[in-house]
């Protein structure tokens, strides 16, 4: 059997067994649960590629697809099911560090910037060789000479985070409908958020980021936008943040048609859950999980529902899933049924579902299961606005599809 044959069984077994599966979010009769008419199904099935973990495209007009793999190399190729090869357009892996004992660390982020068509001009989050678990938000840049080529020498350090320990490192950047570049940071590893770096705002970590990378501003390579919320409050946080109180956001995606700002959290104990990102939010780590106390050591340190402290819009316990994948609010022509849907999944379970927020109301109308049993490590977004998913344990990315006759 040819690994393009096994991987194709293999994920036509998967499929088989998640349609006989019956777990679902916990029960809410306000909340329409019915199964979403979309399916996944294989796409790219003749490439081979190590740890897919973005893709994303260049917002040029090209339709090209580009995937990163973990290990630090970013593949193109065009937007075809049949494609057998792929171009590398970058490849910093002997400056990027992944272990598999490690593997919240790697290459985590890339972001085109809005007119790279223009400038040629793209940013990664990896974890850098020079120096122990450490992060780094760097521009690259297209070489002159090759569109399918990056120039590896281009790239210009933004940012270097320092992390206490090897998890939680989030890594999801993406630019806004502003212009301006956000940065997901989770609260820098272990357990409990030991260094409390969820409440601090004199911190990077456990934060939302928000910068300009179109300016720089005294020793910064980058400018800080005037509506940051502590621009000109240094005392009460830093000005780079735009959101806090993050344990570590899984990933962040912007609406493409209302600008909105989602977030996947993952949760610790009992809860994952699912947030809208807004302007100078305390989203409750490490006193809250989800809509419900966190008290690390039983003792009434965690806090109640607050004035001050933002709850997510969905949540769902351990007994349904216990690593949340933020995806996409659906924006493409394929699947009618699925538009203005927030897809997203559970790594361990292998769940998927479309969330069906009403903004007026604020309530989620349905959380609808999409057929399939994919132990998702990230969503993808061509071009188009239709939606990938990726999972490592076969090196597979699948796409969406309606299921209706």
């Amino acid at each position: 059997m040819t690994s393009v044959t096994r991987r194709i069984w293999w994920c036509s077994f998967l499929f088989l067994v998640a349609c006989s599966r019956t777990e679902h979010a916990p029960a809410d009769e306000s909340v329409n649960t019915s199964p979403a008419a979309v399916q996944p199904v294989l796409a790219f099935p003749n490439l081979i590629l190590r740890r897919p973990i973005i893709l994303t495209h260049a917002g040029d007009g090209s339709g090209r697809v580009f995937v990163a793999e973990q290990e630090g190399v970013v593949h193109v190729f065009p937007n075809d099911d049949d494609v057998e090869e792929t171009t590398v357009f970058l490849d910093i892996e002997q400056r990027c560090v992944y272990q598999d004992n490690q593997n919240e660390e790697g290459f985590l982020g890339l972001a085109f910037h809005p007119r790279y068509a223009e400038n040629g001009e793209f940013f990664v989050y990896y974890t850098t060789a020079s120096a122990p678990h450490t992060s780094v938000v760097s521009r690259f840049r297209v070489s002159k000479d090759d569109p399918n080529q990056a120039d590896p020498d281009s790239e210009e350090e933004l940012l270097r985070i320092p992390q206490p320990f090897w998890n939680h490192n989030g890594g999801s950047i993406e630019f806004g409908p502003d212009g301006y570049l956000y940065i997901a940071l989770g609260d820098g590893g272990a357990a409990n958020d030991p260094h409390g770096n969820g409440q601090n705002t004199q911190t990077l970590l456990g934060s939302v980021l928000r910068i300009d990378v179109d300016k720089q501003e005294g020793d910064k390579k980058y400018g800080i936008p005037s509506d940051n919320p502590f621009v000109g409050r240094e005392d009460e946080g830093l000005p780079e943040i735009w959101a806090y109180g993050i344990r570590n956001i899984w990933r962040i995606t912007f609406d493409r048609e209302t600008g909105i700002c989602w977030a996947a959290d993952v949760g610790q104990n009992l809860w994952e859950e699912i947030n809208i990102v807004v302007r100078g939010g305390n989203h409750g780590w490490n006193l809250r999980e989800g809509k419900h106390r966190f008290d690390i050591n039983n003792d009434g340190s965690g806090s109640g529902p607050r004035d001050d402290l933002i709850e997510p819009i969905w949540e769902y316990h351990h007994d349904v899933g216990k690593s949340i994948t933020g995806g996409y609010v659906y924006r493409g022509k394929q699947i009618p049924q699925l538009v203005g849907k927030y897809v997203y999944g559970d790594y361990v379970s292998g769940l998927l579902w479309a969330l069906d927020y009403d903004f007026d109301t604020k309530t989620v109308r349905g959380n609808h299961p999409i057929p399939g049993n994919i132990p998702v490590a990230s969503f993808g977004e061509d071009e188009d606005g239709e939606i990938y998913c990726m999972e490592h344990r076969g090196e597979v990315i699948y796409r969406f599809v309606s299921s209706e006759q």
